[in-house]
């Protein structure tokens, strides 16, 4: 029988500490994690499993409810490749780190010979892969070491001014990081047609695939003012502080996940 969301929130949600970490609200992680928990009901999940997880974060949002779905006598692989901060705090006040063993290393080069796990994850970490080229190859290393592929990634769509306020704030990030950094990051949501192509282009092929509304606020598009203001460009700088204040307002009134879309893909 299917965990249920209540569930979920009891006996995990409730275990985590809220963070004070302002302007987001003290309750950020708890909402982020479980539209994770909402995304992952569309993956192929089954208690006992060995499951990969690329891009598990600083987080672990998409961690926690991995390993909490595969119970005692599953095991979550979790793969980064410089984002851990607060992996381990987040992990072990959840009640989940015994069942996770985390790995940091490039995900475009995996160090398993054969098949070894029942089933891949990337839940929205398509978008910090920085180009397609290592999109493919880490999509490709996933088909190669799993049985199955789920994959999920919000989608550039908005329904409502909510959605709007999200994709406002969210689409000036790849802009910003490119500016202050000179490579690209957080790029743009893709569609569910370009992460299927994706997928074929890594020798894959989608079996089953869908949409869903995750009903619930999106707090990960914020990035601060101070970022912005560090740019040099001083003409770049004052576009972008304009788009910001702009976009920063609307997103503060409230912003709202956008649609995800997901994909099971096999080799």
């Amino acid at each position: 029988m299917p965990v249920s969301e209540e569930t979920f929130k009891r006996e995990v949600l409730s275990k985590i500490p809220p963070r004070n970490e302002p302007p987001l609200p003290s309750d950020w992680l708890h909402t982020e994690m479980l539209e994770r928990f909402r995304v992952l009901r569309f993956a192929p999940i089954k208690e006992g499993m060995n499951v990969l997880e690329i891009g598990c974060g600083a987080h672990a949002l998409t961690t926690v409810p991995l390993a909490y779905l595969v119970g005692e006598t599953g095991r979550v692989v979790a793969v980064d490749r410089s984002r851990w901060r607060f992996f381990e705090e987040v992990t072990s006040s959840a009640g989940v780190k015994h069942r996770i063993i985390p790995l940091k290393l490039d995900a475009r080069e995996l160090p398993f010979p054969f098949r070894t796990f029942d089933l891949a994850v990337l839940v929205h970490g398509v978008r910090s892969l920085k180009n397609e080229e290592t999109m493919i190859m880490v999509i490709s290393e996933m088909l190669q070491v799993s049985e199955r592929v789920f994959i999920a990634e919000s989608l550039p769509v908005a329904k409502n001014e909510r959605q709007g306020a999200h994709l406002e704030l969210y689409n000036l990030r790849e802009e910003i990081f490119e500016a202050l950094f000179g490579e690209k990051d957080d790029l743009h949501y893709p569609t569910i047609e370009k992460l299927t192509k994706l997928v074929e282009r890594a020798e894959g092929e989608v079996i089953e695939s869908g949409t869903f509304e995750p009903k619930l606020p999106h707090y990960l598009a914020y990035i601060p003012r101070e970022y912005v203001e560090r740019i040099k460009d001083e003409e770049k700088r004052a576009e972008l502080l304009r788009r910001w204040e702009r976009a920063y307002e609307k997103w503060k009134a409230g912003a709202e996940h956008p649609p995800v879309g997901w994909l099971i893909a096999k080799r």
